[in-house]
């Protein structure tokens, strides 16, 4: 997945706000895509912000979560002290082991 620029609007307020990190936590695997926000050193929880930030981030990733039914994603970390930006993606997978035989048992 891309990064993409974070908006000077959002980087200003998340300062002013005392926020140090921005992380966009991405999933999907089931046809739908989810996003879950969160941030880092915020002094208290800033809900209309959240939700700026949320609208934000639905409009600069396209992000659908169609799959094959196991669960997928991508976090994307904005670090505003560092001035960084990293994502890391990740997925669940069915994992196969050799089949296991028994006698068949019948009960009464």
């Amino acid at each position: 997945m891309q990064i993409e620029p974070l908006s000077k609007k959002i980087y200003d307020k998340a300062i002013a706000l005392g926020i140090s990190q921005i992380e966009l936590l991405f999933s999907g695997g089931n046809d739908e895509g989810y996003l879950n926000v969160s941030f880092r050193g915020e002094p208290f929880a800033n809900e209309d912000f959240e939700q700026e930030v949320q609208d934000w981030a639905e409009n600069a990733y396209s992000y659908g979560g169609a799959g094959d039914g196991n669960d997928y994603g991508d976090d994307i970390v904005y670090d505003l002290l560092k001035k960084t930006a990293t994502v890391s993606s990740w997925y669940m997978a069915r994992e196969e082991h050799e089949p296991r035989n028994s006698s068949l048992e019948i009960a009464e």
